[in-house]
């Protein structure tokens, strides 16, 4: 077809041009045991292939029939560390070795005087190639299945072993993310000048730096431009026998090749236009979410992945930088394609999808999207919520009320733990371990939090899943193999100690708990409380937030320190009651550190960094609080409900009087209206992360607590002295959700935030 390209060159113009017959006399003479390069003098052809925009390729024909590919660098001004074709040669060949459909690498040569530039010759692999991603001369069932191999391939690339392959150091130092942001901001500059650059891409420039995903990321082999038009296909089944064009290829993480190649799939009509093709009327390619989809059951990650805004949004960034240079070499002569100069057009509509992707509010369309996995995880969760945590509710409070037993673990607890695990029911709420997104978890946070026994017998329950969280991206491997493993395996509790008796601690830097560093240890003095978890007689580690650095700026002041509640000088002074519940054996602790000498190894992160990983921490967490208080929410309202048809007052049934239908009805809408948000705050997790979400996760904080204390009330109300004994739970809810309008930060902090934001947004203050 027009669009598909076999073997599409044209005559090498005049500034591409080398010495044919001395790379001919150079492949001769290099010729090895392994291949053969059989050609007469002055008869070997050479061709450029029409395609590309970066590293000049050629097709070499001998006399003798012979096909080889041939890439070098591009001769004259090139911006540093680019077109490095002896990282392709060095890619190929590891990859070649492992299996990977690419072509078959030959010799690599890097004497200039050769051909003028340093190069590589390959095998020519037989096949097709497309040029127009939207695949339009193949029938479209076979475009299908085409595009599952495109995805297949790319999940297979990324599963490879980069150092078995021998590529140790191959990638570049420090965070991949920071990296790509830096190199490509300073490609650009180089390109257009400072004073040229358009202001769209210095906001996308200055976004992205400050949403790069915390915590310790994956490292793969990245392709680096992974796309349609860099396959070469079967020339008749619809598999890939070779990917193409490594020269962008690094080790880093694995999302930006996928945010590539959705990039070029025909799910943003406007980066298609600006690349020269269209999808309209095209059937037969996978949506965006079927890509993803497919390539998240393939790796095991959550769909979408974390922070899959951020990554289409670095995609757009690199590729508008990459098209900018292209342009660039152009005014320079040195371009490899002869539609470069038309590049410039193309840079705008990529910066503007970016910058779409950054300022992208989720739509509720997007939230019933749920994985096959995500609905089967939650069935299962609902069943053995019927069949063993509900009938277990009476059974584990007369245990604990007595006062023998106040402070233990009842056995039918430790009892259906184990069973959660081996049902699979277990640590749902960390995405790295469970593969679940925070919008896939929503729904069985919510579950959960429709008992208060729940959580615990999947261990999911706060603050393990904070302090898991904390250790699973900040933690050192030691710290992760001492305390995180035993955490995920439910065979210790944790507890946090964050809040002060002496200070204001909705301003957590007024925190006053010191940190001091003492030779080979640090010195931990201070009292805290409203350590929740410090109860649980299985608890054996704190992780506790305190003032190392006093005289850095108030942000960078607080560390964060794991300190074993067995050390020396931890004693916990007395629980403390929630409206009289002391919520035991979990509890909620005053404890005071006195002088506690721990390791320097036990520091999480680094001096300096508690509030960063505080903020890492409590968004997931807040978030989770509130999933749950809809599942209390809508237990209560069930509660009312039946309450309402089984009594009657002045003549007629609860049920049928007014007051108690607007009741019902207002608990209804409050409801949905909060669950709505959480899950928008779920969803702005999942695509921008904590940071980006802050917003979302702070109005949803506010929201959620309120909306649950209206209708625990209301279910008070209807109960009359039934809601505020011990009879029901009514009353324990409510302490719970009127605490949380407190714990984890105040309302009022919370809305501070919201309105800082919005009037940040809409009129620039």
């Amino acid at each position: 077809g027009a669009r598909q390209r076999k073997m599409e060159t044209r005559p090498v113009p005049e500034r591409h041009r080398f010495d044919a017959e001395r790379l001919r006399t150079h492949l001769q003479q290099q010729t090895k045991a392994s291949w053969k390069f059989e050609c007469q003098p002055r008869q070997l052809q050479v061709r450029q292939f029409s395609h590309g925009e970066s590293n000049p390729t050629y097709h070499l024909l001998t006399s003798t029939g012979q096909e080889f590919v041939l890439r070098k660098k591009p001769s004259g001004k090139l911006l540093p560390g680019a077109h490095r074709v002896d990282r392709e040669f060095r890619v190929i060949s590891a990859l070649y070795g492992a299996g990977f459909p690419v072509p078959r690498p030959l010799l690599y040569c890097s004497d200039a005087s050769v051909i003028g530039t340093p190069f590589y010759v390959m095998e020519c692999v037989k096949g097709r190639i497309f040029r127009d991603a939207s695949l339009p001369d193949v029938p479209v069932v076979e475009r299908s299945h085409m595009h599952r191999a495109v995805v297949e391939t790319l999940a297979r690339l990324h599963s490879l072993d980069w150092r078995r392959l021998g590529l140790e150091g191959f990638g570049g130092k420090g965070d991949f993310c920071k990296r790509q942001i830096s190199v490509w901001s300073n490609n650009y500059l180089m390109a257009t000048g400072k004073d040229d650059s358009l202001p769209e891409m210095n906001e996308l420039m200055e976004w992205l730096p400050r949403n790069i995903p915390p915590g310790i990321q994956p490292q793969v082999i990245v392709h680096g431009d992974y796309r349609i038009d860099n396959m070469v296909f079967h020339p008749t089944e619809p598999r890939v026998v070779a990917v193409l064009d490594w020269e962008l290829c690094t080790i880093g993480h694995p999302l930006s090749d996928l945010a590539f190649l959705v990039l070029y799939s025909g799910s943003h009509t406007k980066l298609s236009a600006a690349m020269g093709f269209s999808f309209e009327g095209v059937s037969g390619l996978l949506s965006e979410g079927e890509v993803v989809g497919l390539y998240a059951s393939l790796a095991s990650l959550p769909n979408p992945p974390p922070n899959w805004n951020f990554f289409k949004a670095l995609g757009c960034f690199r590729m508008a930088s990459i098209v900018q240079g292209v342009y660039a070499r152009s005014l320079h002569g040195n371009a490899s394609s002869e539609r470069a100069d038309t590049f410039k057009l193309a840079v705008l509509p990529f910066v503007e999808t970016g910058l779409s992707f950054v300022r992208a509010v989720p739509s509720v369309l997007d939230f019933i999207n749920y994985s096959y996995k995500a609905r089967d995880i939650l069935t299962r969760l609902k069943a053995f919520m019927s069949e063993h945590v509900y009938p277990a509710e009476k059974e584990v409070y007369e245990y604990v009320q007595k006062p023998e037993n106040m402070w233990s673990i009842p056995p039918v607890i430790e009892e259906l733990m184990q069973k959660a695990r081996s049902a699979g029911l277990w640590n749902l709420f960390l995405p790295g371990v469970s593969g679940l997104t925070q919008l896939e978890y929503a729904p069985m946070a919510e579950e959960m939090g429709r008992s208060p026994l729940a959580s615990q017998i999947f261990n999911c329950a706060p603050p393990d899943t904070g302090n898991m969280e904390v250790l699973h991206l900040y933690g050192s491997p030691e710290q992760q193999k001492r305390w995180l493993e035993p955490l995920l395996r439910g065979e210790i509790k944790s507890c946090f100690g964050m809040t002060e008796p002496s200070v204001a601690s909705s301003d957590a830097t007024n925190i006053a708990c010191s940190i001091r560093r003492e030779g080979g240890c640090f010195v931990v003095k201070g009292r805290k409380w409203w350590t929740s978890g410090a109860g649980d007689p299985r608890c054996k580690v704190a992780i506790v937030m305190g003032v190392t650095s006093p005289e850095a700026g108030r942000m960078h002041q607080h560390s964060m320190i794991l300190v074993p509640m067995d050390a020396p000088g931890v004693s916990k002074i007395r629980p403390l009651s929630v409206f009289g519940f002391l919520d035991a054996p979990h509890g909620h602790f005053e404890v005071d550190f006195n002088n506690v000498r721990v390791p320097v190894s036990n520091l999480i992160l680094g001096e300096g960094r508690g509030f960063e990983i505080a903020q890492g921490r409590l968004g997931p967490g807040r978030i989770h609080h509130c999933m749950r208080a809809i599942g209390m929410a809508e237990r209560a309202l069930e509660l009312m409900c039946v309450r309402s048809v089984s009594r009657t007052a002045f003549g007629k049934e609860l049920a049928r009087q007014q007051t108690v239908r607007v009741a019902i009805a207002e608990c209804r809408m409050e409801i949905d209206q909060a669950r709505l948000l959480v899950l928008k705050a779920a969803h702005a997790i999942d695509c921008n992360g904590t940071k980006a979400a802050r917003k979302e996760i702070a109005a949803i904080k506010v929201v959620a607590a309120n909306m649950a204390c209206r209708v625990v009330d209301r279910a008070i109300q209807l109960h009359g002295g039934l809601g505020v004994c011990q009879d029901s739970p009514l009353a324990h809810w409510f302490a719970g959700a009127r605490s949380l309008r407190i714990a984890d930060g105040p309302d009022i902090v919370h809305m501070e935030t919201v309105a800082k934001m919005e009037l940040k947004e809409k009129a620039k203050l």
